[in-house]
């Protein structure tokens, strides 16, 4: 009786033993199973997500479809900052180029990537140049090029007695980044150097789109990046620009601005840049702006927008694109005989010249024009506020 109950024990046990090496293994296979799933969900999705950011920003490219009467594809400016934007653009158009000349042995465009040199030491510029050739190598059928941003005091087409120099930085000699700096330092607030920073990187990336013969320059903005300059340019007192600075189409300046990823978020794009091959090791990404202070002297208002749509685009994505869809309602100026800023190059309607133009009231009747001021030389408002602080 004692034996059977051991061995019924024994037998209960390895009952209970082979149930449970069972359980065991059946557990180990559903979680197996479980794993393979959600791999190959993770990577169909991922695909999926790729091809769903693509295509949204190669539909915008659609105004230069082939065209059988062309002689040739039109040449566009693409501006690289190594961010993960204007690099996923990039990738994008470069990936679309090449099933265009896969399906018809050519292609309704060719790009023209240029990077504009931020950098003022030149360990960081030579850093720069490195990161550029490696871009070169995994998209080789544009071509490249890199300026500094100093070439910008160059340019004949700026009023350069606006901004308090008397004569053009560097006409004759080779600009320099001391020059620059020596320009920057002279604003009076951090919204101002940024503010002039930005009008002089645009200036110098028109320039170069003529000089190449570009028709338009497709700029690597997102959805949350235009609502931002929505709002800066609007407090800057530039609202007025919105028109040309948020929506495609022709701009004053004769070339074309376009936004390919106009309709794709900047968390979106951070995602699609942070799981893509090559772009993985090439996208130079900034700091968050969670950290910024509203009273540090040297906080812009561009920071504070760009924090404000950080938190946003979080929660309320909606709001975002609307902004966005709001302003691209706005309609140029049809003031023809409009004078250009002579800074950032924009017509300034008559009557509204800079700060002694302008009280901050809405009609245009009451906006006396200035009358001791060279009729050839004029500003806009937020240009006059930012050179004079």
């Amino acid at each position: 009786m004692q034996i059977r109950l051991r061995f019924a024990k024994d037998a209960t046990n390895r009952k209970q033993l082979f149930r449970y090496d069972w359980n065991q293994s059946a557990s180990a296979s559903k979680i197996r199973a479980s794993r393979s799933r959600q791999i190959q969900t993770l990577t169909f999705g991922r695909k999926c997500f790729s091809q769903y950011l693509t295509t949204k920003a190669v539909k915008r490219m659609e105004t230069y479809k082939v065209k059988r009467s062309a002689k040739g594809p039109q040449k566009l400016l693409l501006p690289l900052s190594f961010g993960p934007s204007s690099s996923s653009l990039l990738y994008m158009l470069s990936g679309h180029l090449e099933t265009q000349y896969e399906r018809m042995n050519r292609a309704p465009y060719e790009l023209c990537v240029v990077h504009i040199d931020l950098y003022l030491d030149a360990a960081d510029k030579e850093k720069s140049a490195s990161l550029l050739e490696k871009y070169k190598s995994h998209f080789t059928r544009h071509t490249y090029s890199t300026i500094g941003l100093e070439e910008a005091l160059r340019l004949e087409n700026i009023d350069w007695t606006s901004v308090g120099v008397s004569q053009p930085p560097a006409q004759e000699l080779k600009a320099s980044s001391a020059d620059l700096q020596k320009l920057i330092s002279s604003m009076s607030s951090a919204t101002s150097r940024a503010d002039i920073i930005s009008t002089l990187l645009s200036r110098l990336l028109v320039d170069v789109a003529q000089r190449n013969n570009c028709e338009g320059i497709l700029f690597g903005d997102t959805t949350t990046r235009l609502a931002e300059r929505t709002l800066t340019e609007t407090a800057k007192g530039r609202g007025f620009s919105l028109p040309w600075q948020v929506s495609d189409g022709p701009s004053p300046t004769g070339v074309a601005f376009n936004y390919p990823l106009r309709d794709i978020l900047k968390k979106e794009i951070i995602s699609f840049s942070s799981i893509t091959p090559p772009l993985t090791d090439l996208v130079v990404y900034q700091e968050p702006s969670s950290h910024i202070s509203a009273s540090s002297k040297s906080t812009t208002i561009d920071d504070l927008m760009a924090q404000y749509f950080e938190s946003v685009e979080e929660n309320f994505p909606s709001i975002v694109a609307n902004v966005v869809r709001t302003s691209s309602k706005l309609k140029p100026t049809t003031d023809h005989m409009a004078k250009g800023c002579g800074l950032c190059g924009l017509p300034v309607a008559e009557g509204t010249d800079g700060i002694f133009g302008w009280g901050g009231d809405q009609n245009p009747d009451s906006r006396p024009a200035r009358q001791d001021s060279d009729s050839d030389s004029i500003l806009c408002y937020g240009c006059s506020r930012s050179i004079n602080g």
